[in-house]
C-alpha cells in the first residue's frame, strides 16, 4: 500500500525586517519623486513564503503625506511632497509588513520597521535685509523696507551714516548654514560720493555734496560661498542744509476755549475771542521762509 502525504504550509511565521530601525538624512531641496530609502533596505522576508503587503504611516503631526511607498508590494520610500526645513526638520515613519492584505479576514502576522528621517537644511534662499516682515506668515519670504538717511550740504561726515529703520544689515536665512555676507554698491552712486564697507555694511562718505540732491543707492548683499545668492536693497540719501537751530513756538503758553455740546472735530477758539480759532505756530531759524 502506497500512502502519499502532502505537507500543507501553515501561516505560522511573521514577516521579518532585516533592519527594523533605519535613519536617513534627506536634503531639504531633494526633488519630489526621489527615492530616500531603497527597496532592498526595507523589504521584509517571510519563512512561509507569503506575499508581503506594506503600509507606511508617520508618527509626527503635520508631516503626513511627504513620504510614501511605491506600491503595496514595493516598500521603496520616496519623497512625495517638497520639503521645507522651516516647517519641520525631522519625522518618524512606521513601515508595516503583513502576510495578508489589510482587508483579509484571515489571521495576519505583522512586522514593523521604524525609519527616522532628518531634514538637512540646504542653501535655498537669498540673503534677507533686516528688519523685514514675513509675507503672510510664510517663513520662506521676508520683505524689507528701503533704508533712508540724510547728509548735510558742504559737510563731510567721517562716521558711518545713520539710517532708518536701522543700519544696512543682511543675514543668510538658511540659518544652519549662515553663510558670510558681503556688501557692495551696484547703482545710484553718482560721482562715487558714498562707499559701503564690504564686511559691516556701514555706509560712509567719500566726498562732500555741494547742492541739494537725492541719491538712490542700490546696495547688494551677496553670500561669500555662492555669489548667485544675493539681494538688493534701496538706500535713499538726501542732501539737506544743515540745521543749526531747533524749532521754537511763538508763545510759551496757549490758552483756548470750547463750547459745551459741540460735535467732534470742532474748532478750539482763542480764550477771550470766541470768533478766532486757536492756532499753534512754531518757527525755525534755519528755514525763515517756511
Amino acid at each position: 500500500l502506497e500512502i502519499v502525504v502532502t505537507i500543507l504550509n501553515k501561516n505560522d511565521n511573521s514577516p521579518v525586517f532585516a533592519q527594523p530601525n533605519l535613519t536617513r538624512d534627506v536634503p531639504e531641496d531633494t526633488k519630489v519623486g526621489t527615492a530616500v530609502v531603497a527597496r532592498e533596505e526595507v523589504s521584509a522576508s517571510d519563512a512561509d513564503l507569503d506575499t508581503i503587503y506594506y503600509e507606511l504611516t508617520t508618527t509626527v503631526q503635520d508631516t503626513d503625506g511627504y513620504f510614501a511607498i511605491r506600491g503595496v508590494n514595493n516598500p521603496e520610500i520616496y519623497l512625495r511632497k517638497a520639503l521645507d526645513y522651516d516647517k519641520f526638520n525631522s519625522t518618524t515613519l512606521l513601515l508595516y509588513a503583513r502576510d495578508r492584505p489589510v482587508s483579509s479576514p484571515d489571521p495576519t502576522h505583522t512586522a514593523t520597521a521604524t525609519i527616522t528621517i532628518t531634514i538637512k537644511q540646504e542653501d535655498t534662499r537669498a540673503p534677507w535685509f533686516l528688519p523685514c516682515t514675513l509675507l503672510h506668515n510664510d517663513t520662506s519670504v521676508c520683505i524689507s523696507s528701503p533704508y533712508s538717511g540724510r547728509v548735510n550740504i558742504s559737510e563731510m561726515s567721517m562716521d558711518p551714516l545713520l539710517l532708518e529703520p536701522g543700519p544696512i544689515y543682511a543675514v543668510d536665512p538658511d540659518y544652519t548654514i549662515s553663510d558670510r555676507i558681503v556688501y557692495s554698491i551696484v547703482g545710484g552712486n553718482t560721482d562715487e560720493v558714498f562707499s559701503v564697507d564690504a564686511d559691516t555694511g556701514n555706509l560712509t562718505m567719500n566726498k562732500i555734496v555741494t547742492s541739494p540732491d537725492s541719491f538712490l543707492l542700490q546696495v547688494m548683499a551677496t553670500q561669500v560661498s555662492n555669489i548667485r545668492k544675493y539681494s538688493v536693497a534701496t538706500v535713499e540719501i538726501k542732501a539737506i542744509n544743515k540745521s543749526n537751530f531747533p524749532p521754537h513756538f511763538e508763545k510759551g503758553v496757549y490758552n483756548g476755549m470750547v463750547f459745551v455740546g459741540l460735535p467732534q472735530r470742532s474748532f478750539v477758539y482763542q480764550a477771550g475771542d470766541p470768533s478766532t480759532p486757536l492756532v499753534i505756530m512754531a518757527m525755525d531759524q534755519d528755514f525763515p521762509d517756511v
